[in-house]
């Protein structure tokens, strides 16, 4: 990995000496942080490795969208997790990726007076009407049983129908901030999986708003109100208007799902 950018200052690097995730590699380009962390991860890479970018070429989310913003527009990193089994089952290591989420809405509001929300499965958007998308998140477990969990936050800029931190502070920000106070919240949450569950129900924009649920390869569309998520991070979903589902509360993988479109409030 070439090291030759200064995304974040080294006065902000000096704040996590102590933090878990702290072995921060800057990069002016790369195709992708998520691909960089999991290559080290096969090498033996330790847990608390953070990669950011000032540039992606490849950048992607789920089910393999691209994710493109101009040089230097966006906050572009990847965390390398080495939950326990024990410490975090499979069936729970959603809540590694809640944990993320939860540290970028803090640290939205801690370096830029910003408030976000989390859109479930895997969305930051602002708090409120009109609930833009800010930042997405995409999870991937490495060959060695590792966790990647990467971030794009709008920081500069934003794509048409979403908005960025900027826009919504009215002032510049500065990315190395975001990162540094993003990393310290995520040292306070890591490992306490019970509150980050609980954190990310009362965080979470999509609870108690109308839903439509567009399924991978599968129809009907379901349509109804998010009432809660479960202990495994599904969506559970009141269904209402299709014979197929009506009145049924319907558990929502996110892996099955392609989108869910929010309406609002129930």
């Amino acid at each position: 990995m070439r090291v030759d950018v200064k995304v974040v200052a080294d006065r902000e690097v000096a704040r996590l000496a102590r933090a878990r995730f702290n072995r921060l590699v800057q990069l002016a380009e790369t195709t992708s942080t998520n691909t960089v962390v999991a290559e080290e991860a096969s090498i033996g890479a330790p847990e608390g490795l953070v990669v950011v970018a000032d540039y992606q070429s490849a950048g992607r989310g789920r089910f393999e969208r691209k994710w493109e913003a101009p040089r230097g527009a966006s906050l572009l990193f990847s965390v390398l997790a080495r939950p326990g089994a024990a410490e975090l089952p499979p069936s729970r290591r959603h809540l590694a990726v809640a944990a993320v989420s939860l540290a970028l809405a803090e640290a939205a509001g801690r370096a830029a007076s910003v408030r976000l929300a989390l859109k479930w499965p895997n969305d930051l958007i602002a708090a409120g009407a009109p609930g833009l998308k800010v930042a997405g998140l995409l999870a991937e477990v490495t060959t060695d049983g590792g966790l990647v969990v990467g971030a794009g936050l709008n920081v500069a800029w934003a794509p048409e129908g979403a908005t960025c931190v900027e826009a919504l502070a009215g002032r510049p920000v500065d990315r190395g901030a975001l990162l540094v106070e993003a990393l310290l919240a995520l040292d306070r949450l890591y490992g306490d999986w019970d509150h980050v569950a609980q954190l990310y129900r009362e965080s979470c924009a999509t609870i108690g708003r109308t839903v439509t649920v567009s399924y991978c390869g599968r129809a009907p569309d379901l349509s109804g109100t998010a009432v809660d998520v479960d202990d495994a991070g599904r969506l559970l979903v009141r269904a209402a208007g299709d014979d197929a589902f009506l009145g049924r509360l319907v558990a929502v993988a996110a892996g099955d799902v392609v989108h869910a479109r929010t309406g609002t409030s129930a």
